[in-house]
């Protein structure tokens, strides 16, 4: 595992999405794993810039997306499709068809479990972009999920739901259950790229760098891949 640190997001953010650009230039027909809340928009932002000033063109590119909140449909405001379309997809020249994100609002959950399984075994994901939760989460991987675990319902914990809460009414209104790729789903990706910044990412990433193999700290599986490369600021660095 690497680890990159710079002095702010916005560096960081440069960084990585550098790594995702060079990526789409190598091979045109490259699947790319998107991750959403607050710590990748800024490899968004990189990505929309580049498309506007260098034209790198995402016509063959196919996305899939770590999760989706569980009873929300995809016009909700806080849905992670909503998410995708106002940060990256309606800025690029993606198409539809090659967009996958979990369906939550699916009655039979488990079906669609499997299905999203299956079509990450026949796509073999080479890029993953992931943010780490203040607990240690990738994806909604919470505390004590299987590093066997593939695309499955998960309640979420309440420190999530309580750092999800700024993006919502209150926490009354944050969902209490989502569907995630497992973590073997994300150690299967050919390349991981982690952005965190913020000190009270602090303890996660040093858990995750340093701490032992444990599922309490989900994304200390990552140190089980041989091509990962963490991108953080001085802030979430603070304890390595």
């Amino acid at each position: 595992m690497e680890v990159k640190v710079f002095k702010n997001y916005e560096t960081l953010s440069k960084a990585a999405a550098e790594a995702v650009i060079n990526q789409v230039k190598e091979d045109s027909n490259s699947i790319i794993g998107l991750a959403t809340g607050s710590s990748p928009i800024g490899i968004y932002d990189e990505m929309i810039k580049d498309y506007q000033n260098h034209h790198t063109s995402y016509q063959n590119i196919k996305t899939f997306n770590l999760d989706e909140y569980y009873g929300i449909n995809q016009d909700h405001s806080q849905s992670y499709y909503h998410f995708m379309m106002k940060h990256l997809f309606k800025h690029i020249d993606i198409k539809q068809e090659n967009i996958h994100i979990p369906n939550g609002s699916i009655s039979d959950i488990d079906s669609e479990c499997d299905s999203y399984n299956r079509m990450l075994e026949e796509n073999q994901i080479d890029i993953q972009i992931l943010g780490i939760g203040s607990n240690g989460h990738i994806g909604f991987n919470e505390p004590g999920t299987s590093f066997q675990s593939t695309t499955h319902y998960v309640k979420l914990d309440e420190k999530t739901r309580s750092d999800n809460a700024r993006f919502f009414a209150s926490i009354e209104e944050v969902p209490k259950h989502a569907v995630t790729m497992g973590i073997q789903n994300i150690l299967n990706s050919n390349k991981i790229i982690l952005v965190a910044s913020g000190k009270n990412k602090a303890d996660a990433v040093y858990q995750m760098v340093k701490g032992p193999l444990d599922s309490s700290c989900p994304a200390s599986a990552l140190q089980m891949h041989d091509n990962v490369t963490v991108y953080v600021d001085e802030e979430a660095a603070s304890k390595l």
